[in-house]
């Protein structure tokens, strides 16, 4: 590929594929493209890989859901990553890993529209202050709640649900465990809509085991996600989320936090009015007229 560059050639290699470690040819799953697009540009030490997709770069948040979501001109490695993981469907999670390993600039860009899209880059030290608290909102409707209800409130319980739910095979997302109450506790945890009547199953087995009262799923909620770098350097971030999800009458049901990412977990129906306020709350909404350029 060297040799081809320097003389000046178009390289052109087929992507989403790679060997396993037993030299077996396999696919690097959905979005494998950009995986391999990254692993070249790192082993080429490339200034920049550039990513030409379906949208102009990453907005705010979905502009489907929020007419006013705006492009961004720039976001860091840790926020997209965030951002993939908490629902965003831009780019693939391990795709952006790997550029954030190797340290090689992302850049998001329409196949057909010219413009200069987003770049995803890493954080710099001497810019921090400047970044906005909240880069972008998040949401993910693939969510289901699982209570494992009375459960007895003695050490190793938790491995003792949770363990069988992972030999299942079954991923758990946000986990929140009751203040003990008369020697009992409840434990609840989401995973994946598609797993809920699987995780049920296997959990009817485990209550009977360790003398727990019932098990309760719920399919109809949703995950929804503020995430920044700025908010490492701001109290008050988690306050006035949770007072703009108040003012809606939206009812946060778990939460769950990490350094630059607060989730809750809200009943599916007020989603879109969710993603919404907090959109406006952290001032993220785009100017009408930019609104009406970018529609």
């Amino acid at each position: 590929m060297r040799a081809d560059l320097k003389l000046g050639r178009v390289v052109v290699v087929a992507g989403f594929q790679g060997v396993d470690e037993h030299g077996n040819i396999t696919t690097l799953g959905r979005g494998g493209s950009d995986t391999t697009g990254v692993a070249l540009a790192a082993a080429l030490k490339a200034d920049e890989c550039q990513i030409y997709t379906d949208v102009d770069g990453v907005y705010t948040t979905d502009p489907r859901i929020c007419e006013r979501a705006r492009r961004l001109e720039k976001i860091t490695f840790e926020e997209m990553l965030e951002m993939a993981s908490q629902g965003s469907k831009v780019l693939q999670i391990r795709s952006v890993e790997f550029a954030g390993k190797y340290k090689v600039p992302l850049r998001v860009l329409h196949s057909f529209k010219e413009g200069p899209g987003t770049l995803i880059t890493l954080d710099e030290e001497d810019s921090t202050m400047e970044q906005p608290i909240v880069s972008g909102i998040a949401f993910n409707r693939d969510e289901a709640k699982v209570t494992v209800a009375g459960v007895p409130d003695t050490p190793g319980v938790a491995a003792k649900i949770l363990a069988p739910v992972g030999e299942a095979n079954i991923e758990v997302d946000v986990i929140v465990q009751n203040v003990s109450a008369d020697g009992t506790t409840d434990l609840t945890f989401t995973v994946h809509k598609n797993d809920m009547s699987k995780a049920v199953a296997v959990l009817e087995g485990v209550a009977k085991e360790i003398g727990a009262r019932e098990v309760r799923s719920d399919d109809k909620v949703a995950k929804v996600s503020i995430v920044g770098v700025g908010m490492r350097s701001h109290a008050g971030v988690a306050s006035r989320m949770f007072t703009a999800l108040a003012d809606e009458r939206i009812n946060i049901q778990m939460i769950t936090t990490s350094e630059i990412k607060i989730s809750v977990i809200i009943d599916e129906r007020y989603l879109e009015l969710a993603v919404r306020c907090l959109h406006t709350a952290f001032g993220l909404d785009a100017e009408p007229s930019e609104s009406r350029v970018r529609g």
